[in-house]
């Protein structure tokens, strides 16, 4: 048997390598045995997936190991998104969630999500307790066929998609957004976002892309960043649109193009995100971030009067300090945010339809949104690439850095050197962070400067260094 290992917050695998019904089978009843002691022997799951390849027979399947082994299921009758999932795992007082999805990973991916009882992202400690109870299988085992467990009311289906959008249409002001006449470009990257924001705005104002039936997704990772998104950059200036909306495969993640065709990345949407929170719904709460994330939060916390605290990289940071906190706003670089009066969650089409509505609310652009951001809280520009090196030189850089670390960063002194999740090396006016992949040759240069020719140029400056001196 291969070996299973849990990432984030689940396990990913390529289909018919690893992702096969056998190991399905060992990480759905490694779940059950989780669950029951959650529950003391009971317990009961919400299962979901989104349009990956063979998503529903595999999240059948998982939902036959559980209820087989006693844990009650409400199963999706169709494709729904993550936030989806932890959303009715909190509403219906279910004891986990599970999403079959591999996010924003390649086609040939397909993965296992484990959802806490509070609707986000399961903690560290549980996943490793998960991992333990993987570890303690024994014997064979036998699912009862599904049809038999759905007969004897063991799995209940229900409309999970349909739930999902009737929260978003009474969270966010979509007659606002309707009567403004606002149209928006979704590209759902053929994943599990699709129809929803057609369903919230209607035909008319929506031009779809990527809102077709596609496992293979054309063959490119369903990630909403800017070198993924030729299509939508151009379609949001040509068709009028005021707004471009993408979520990767499982809706969790966002990217947002402005109207003028211009990518607006994280860093901008979550600073956007807490102005118009704090200065337009008059709401307060500590702002988290992770390790890479934009200095001009913490602008805005010192204007604000906001705590701001920094995390490691990944929402499984972030999830917990919403729960356990009052938390107004909470980020990571790569697409995936949280708000206050939503979910503990990363959701993209929550918060992409939330800009929407600030748009219309302050009667801007969003163009305008993100020069404003820029003249009050003055110039943040990011960079960053994925260098591929060799091992030997990836951890002779880091080597390097844990010894002595930089004196210099591309002529500049080094003012501040930061190792809460990697490496970030400050120089005035901005700084540049190395974070190594855990599982690949590969090192993540980041940066951030007062402008875009600046931010590209440390990170240029970043791979040199690693090229010639690793």
């Amino acid at each position: 048997m291969s070996e299973i290992t849990f990432g984030t917050d689940g396990w990913r695998a390529v289909v018919a390598e690893d992702y096969t019904f056998d190991n399905l089978t060992r990480v759905a009843r490694a779940t059950a045995a989780w669950v029951q002691k959650q529950d003391e022997g009971d317990g009961s799951v919400v299962v979901g997936h989104d349009t990956r390849f063979q998503g529903d027979a595999f999240a059948r399947h998982v939902a036959a190991v559980l209820a087989t082994l006693g844990v009650r299921v409400r199963l999706a009758d169709g494709f729904a998104t993550t936030p989806a999932v932890s959303w009715a795992t909190r509403e219906h007082g279910a004891t986990a969630g599970i999403v079959i999805t591999a996010s924003h990973n390649p086609p040939q991916y397909n993965g296992f999500k484990v959802k806490a009882h509070f609707g986000g992202p399961a903690t560290p400690a549980m996943i490793a307790e998960v991992e333990a109870e993987l570890g303690a299988l024994d014997g064979s085992f036998t699912a009862t066929p599904f049809d038999a467990l759905v007969a004897d009311g063991l799995v209940e289906t229900f409309d999970l998609q349909g739930a999902y959008t009737a929260l978003l249409r009474e969270k966010i002001d979509v007659e606002a957004i309707k009567e403004a006449g606002t149209r928006v470009a979704y590209d759902a990257m053929y994943g599990a976002g699709q129809g929803v924001v057609t369903e919230l705005l209607g035909k008319a104002r929506v031009t779809e892309l990527g809102h077709e039936r596609n496992p293979g997704m054309h063959g490119q990772a369903p990630e909403p960043i800017e070198r993924n998104l030729a299509t939508l950059l151009e379609t949001v200036p040509a068709r009028n649109c005021a707004l471009g909306l993408a979520t990767d495969g499982d809706a969790d993640r966002i990217g947002l193009v402005d109207e003028e065709g211009q990518f607006v990345d994280s860093h901008k949407i979550l600073a956007l995100l807490v102005k118009y929170l704090f200065e337009e719904k008059g709401l307060r709460g500590d702002v988290v971030k992770t390790f890479s994330t934009t200095d001009m939060l913490d602008r805005m916390g010192e204007t604000y009067g906001l705590a701001v605290t920094t995390t490691p990289i990944g929402f499984k940071h972030i999830g917990p300090q919403m729960v356990e906190g009052d938390v107004l706003v909470g980020g990571e670089e790569s697409g995936g945010m949280g708000v206050k009066g939503h979910l503990p969650e990363r959701d993209g089409l929550y918060i992409g339809l939330t800009v929407a509505e600030m748009m219309v609310r302050r009667e801007r652009t969003l163009s305008g949104l993100v020069r404003e951001l820029m003249d009050e809280f003055g110039p943040h520009y990011q960079s960053r690439t994925d260098l591929h090196t060799t091992e030997a030189r990836k951890e002779a850089v880091l080597a390097q850095f844990a010894d002595g670390g930089l004196a210099e960063v591309d002529g500049a002194p080094v003012t501040a050197t930061e190792t809460l999740d990697g490496f970030k090396f400050r120089v005035e006016g901005g700084w540049l962070m190395f974070r190594p992949s855990g599982t690949e040759p590969v090192l993540r240069v980041y940066s951030e400067a007062a402008s875009q020719d600046a931010a590209d140029a440390l990170v240029a400056w970043g791979v040199r260094f690693v090229n010639e001196e690793g």
